[in-house]
């Protein structure tokens, strides 16, 4: 039977009872699979790969070799937060690159989305091979693949880690939850502990803020952005809708408008909110926001941060518009 294939029999994981069977039989194949030998897997912060990676700590501990890149694309406090999870709570064998400076480098004047997440995929894949090449004695690579992914592995994704391994690639593959969907990998991590912010975090792009930052990336509009958005996620959070929504963010558009500010004119950027709910990420419905909420994030977002002095709100469903601007 092809193992990339789903068994009608398969009870789908809704409780902790289904996940604990679940975590203990991929312990015991993760462990007859792998051995004594090191296992590789580039830990995103991402709901899946943070699953994968407490799954494999729990079956083989320190064997597995997390490289967590920071491509200075990644939402306020990512970074932190796998950095306090897998490298001090969980005593995972975590390798941290900032590699910030390096992408944005890269991406100077880059104004063109798919020349953009193209440059973002093959620069991640270069500082990947480059860490895992001074690393010894690594036989195995994990991968955070879910079910949608083979599903959809047909070059729709192009950024994602089903399509965008390297050709010379000399590793056998771990890929522990491919069998599971998203809401299922969601139960199966809040079994093994990790935290559930982390565990319920919405779906982010590949190309992380590239997607969002929209046109050539600048880095005061990169940070302004970040700013922005952590705003609206914790707004989100504290009125009850973050888990009520599938997926919210801010896009900053490469252009400004003149605005007051102090009682002097001042241009900014304006923000744009995004909030939709889906079911399979084919077609998309908007989240009706009270206008209280709106007025909160708004006044929030052109009070604190810098170079932001509109907000908008984008009311197109999928399809017409895409879920991402970009």
């Amino acid at each position: 039977m092809n193992s990339n294939i789903r068994p009608d029999s398969m009870k789908r994981i809704t409780d902790f009872d289904l996940a604990n069977k679940f975590i203990d039989e991929q312990v015991a194949e993760i462990r007859a699979q792998v051995g004594d030998k090191k296992v590789l897997l580039a830990l995103s912060g991402g709901v899946d790969s943070s699953v994968v990676a407490a799954l494999l700590i729990k079956a083989i501990g320190r064997q597995l070799v997390c490289v967590h890149v920071n491509h200075g694309l990644m939402r306020k406090g990512e970074s932190e937060q796998v950095i306090e999870v897998f490298g001090k709570e969980l005593d995972a064998n975590l390798i941290y690159i900032d590699a910030t400076d390096r992408f944005l480098d890269l991406l100077k004047g880059v104004s063109e989305p798919e020349k953009k997440r193209k440059i973002i995929g093959g620069e991640f894949i270069k500082v990947f091979d480059e860490e895992a090449s001074k690393l010894e004695g690594i036989s195995f690579l994990a991968q955070g693949t879910i079910y949608p992914d083979i599903l959809e592995s047909d070059g729709v994704k192009a950024h994602h880690n089903v399509g965008g391994l390297p050709e010379d690639m000399q590793f056998e593959l771990v890929e522990p939850v491919k069998l599971l969907y998203k809401d299922e990998v969601r139960v199966v991590g809040e079994a093994l502990g990790l935290p559930h912010a982390m565990v319920y975090r919405q779906p982010f792009p590949g190309p992380g803020l590239g997607v969002r930052c929209l046109g050539a990336i600048t880095r005061d509009r990169l940070h302004a952005l970040r700013e922005a958005d952590a705003i609206l996620r914790e707004e989100f959070d504290n009125c009850g809708l973050a888990e009520k929504v599938w997926q919210y963010f801010i896009a900053v558009p490469d252009f400004k408008s003149v605005g007051v500010r102090d009682n002097k004119r001042y241009e900014g950027w304006p923000a744009i909110i995004r909030a939709v709910n889906t079911k399979d990420a084919m077609s998309a419905t908007i989240e009706e926001i009270p206008y209280s909420v709106l007025h909160k994030i708004t006044d929030r977002i052109t009070h604190e941060v810098e170079g932001i002095n509109r907000v908008l709100l984008d009311l197109t469903p999928k399809p017409i518009g895409t879920i991402e601007w970009e």
